[in-house]
Formats: structure tokens, sequence, C-alpha cells
């Protein structure tokens, strides 16, 4: 705990540290966002700086090495991912801003680049002794195995975890936020996991494993921690979707080599409720013409019927940190 502890204080000084040289460059290149004609109370963010999700992987990448994940599998396994879903988001970004649209990479490409990682990721995951194909049992512990059919499963993860976040980012600060929030009590739950390993006697290689990807995790809070502290209303960056695929993929990776994908939605809620959103908005829209919120996701429904972006993210918050206690206490019983 000590070691996760000074992970993520280190992430989260070092992404301070280096979020200022990262707006400034990015004002310098003038990567700013380009707003969407239709979220009218956002068009006063026009121009504000973009892709500062690096601030936050370039301090995960740096921790890896500090605290020595480069030397495991499953660590170097959950950088890997998280960097291949940054560069697919980074050139999306870039392809926004040198065409100043909002539009980068076409759906269907964005689609293919993501079912790429997963798919890579999952035949390696379901290869490696370390991992496998079993799926843990939320609260219990206990292990089912699904074989071969948790590529299938662990692909529509990566796929449905990284659209998600990418949808929640749509307010300062909040896909950060919730992020930091998810990992700091899934960080927790592994604690709680690696604890009841080494009680039934499971040591050696796989606790030493999940160990460093707990470090890897509050490392990782931590940076998002820091790059919150500029990216809070009013933003001086957005992450653009360079931080959001990094973000997801952080998270659907951290879920795959833990096996713990299913705190995912029940901590995550609220990530899930953003994209359900979308889904009920696009679905009914085409089968009515007529729509069930006034503007998908959700938050932004929240927004167009008066509520502040502030008040938003602190209810995405607050909802998140009682799931992640409740999981937690139910975790440890």
């Amino acid at each position: 705990m000590k070691i996760a502890l000074i992970g993520l204080i280190v992430g989260f000084i070092i992404c301070v540290i280096i979020a200022p040289l990262c707006i400034k460059t990015t004002r310098k290149m003038k990567f700013g966002q380009n707003i969407l004609s239709y979220v009218d109370k956002h068009f006063e963010k026009q121009g504000t700086p973009t892709m500062g999700g690096i601030m936050f992987v370039i301090s995960l990448i740096v921790l890896y090495f500090v605290l020595g994940g480069y030397k495991y599998v499953l660590p170097s396994v959950l950088v890997v991912a998280t960097c291949a879903y940054a560069l697919l988001g980074f050139l999306d970004d870039y392809l926004k801003i040198r065409h100043k649209q909002n539009e980068g990479l076409k759906a269907y490409q964005k689609a293919v680049g993501q079912f790429g990682i997963a798919i890579i990721l999952a035949i390696f995951m379901y290869k490696s002794p370390l991992i496998g194909g079993g799926i843990l049992v939320p609260f219990s512990f206990d292990e089912f195995n699904v074989g071969f059919w948790i590529i299938v499963f662990s692909c529509f993860v990566f796929l449905a975890v990284t659209n998600a976040v990418n949808l929640t980012d749509g307010l300062d600060g909040l896909a950060g936020s919730v992020g930091a929030t998810y990992l700091a009590s899934f960080g927790a739950i592994l604690f709680i996991y690696i604890g009841k390993l080494q009680g039934n006697g499971v040591g050696g290689e796989i606790t030493q494993e999940l160990l460093q990807v707990s470090y890897l995790i509050f490392a990782f809070t931590g940076a998002l921690l820091g790059y919150i502290c500029f990216n809070s209303y009013p933003a001086k960056i957005f992450m653009g979707d360079t931080g959001s695929l990094a973000i997801g993929g952080f998270i659907a990776c951290s879920m795959a080599i833990t096996k713990l994908y299913l705190y995912m939605p029940l901590i995550g809620l609220m990530f899930v409720l953003s994209t359900i959103s979308v889904i009920m908005q696009v679905g009914y829209f085409k089968l009515t013409h007529k729509r069930i919120f006034k503007m998908a996701p959700l938050h932004h429904h929240f927004e167009q019927n008066g509520v502040h972006e502030t008040k938003i993210v602190a209810i995405y918050i607050i909802i998140t940190i009682v799931l992640g206690a409740l999981c937690i206490a139910f975790s440890i019983s």
C-alpha cells in the first residue's frame, strides 16, 4: 500500500509539473478544440487546447519505469494497451485539428482501430498462463472459466469501455474525475483480492504481478488528479480522444488482466449510463423521429435542463464514490 500511495503522489506531481508546458505547447501549435455546433452552451470553449491526455499518459510511462513495472508481464501489457489507445486517439485529434472540424477519423476507422487493438490484446491474454479464460465473480472472487469465449468477451469489454469513457468526456473535469474515482475504488478492490489470494496460500509470480498492476492503477489515478487541476471548470486544456481512449483502454485492460471484469458496471455506472443514453436516443429517434433526451449523452441532457456542469460533475463523482465504497465493503466481507 505504501508503494501505491507513493505512486499516486508522484503521478500527481509529474502531471502537475508537465501540465504548463503541455498547455503552452498545444497553444503555440494551435491544437485547439473545435466545438460541435449543436452544443450551444460550449461555444465559449472553442479553441481551448486539446490532446491533454498526453500529460497523464507520460506520467504513466515514467512511473512504469520508476516503479519497476517493466520487469513484469501484466503491468507491461497494461501500459502497452493504454499507449495503443492513446495513439489511436491522438491520430483522431490530429485529424480534427488539421481539418479544423470536430470529425477526425471516420466512425468505422476508429472502430476498426479499437477492435484491432482489442483482438490482439484479447488473444495474448487468453494464451497467457497468468490470465487465461477466467472471470472473477464480484465480492466472492470465485472464478469461472469461459475458455476461448473470453476473447469475444474481452473484445466487447474493450470496445464498450473505451467508447463509454469517450462519450462521458463532454464536460470540464467529468471523464477525468469519474475515471480517477473509479480507479481508486478498483485499485482498493484489487488489493483486497491480492490479500485473499495470499490468505489462501497463493503467492509467488501471480501476486507480484498483480501488486505491480495495483501500483500502476494508483499511479494513473494520481496522474488523473493532477490533470483535473487544469481540466476542472473552466478547463485550461481538454484531454481529447488522446486522453479518453487512453483512460478507457487503461480501465478495460486493468479489468482484463486481473479478471475483475464484472466490477465495471457496478462502480462505473456513470460510464454505462452515458453509453445507454446514446443508444436509447439514437434507437428511439430512428423508430419515431422523436427524442427521449434533450441531448445525449446523459450529462448534456442535464445541462440542457439548466444544471450547471460543475454540479453535474460533482453528482457523477459522488455516485461513483458511493458505488465504489459499497463494492469495497462487500468485497471485504
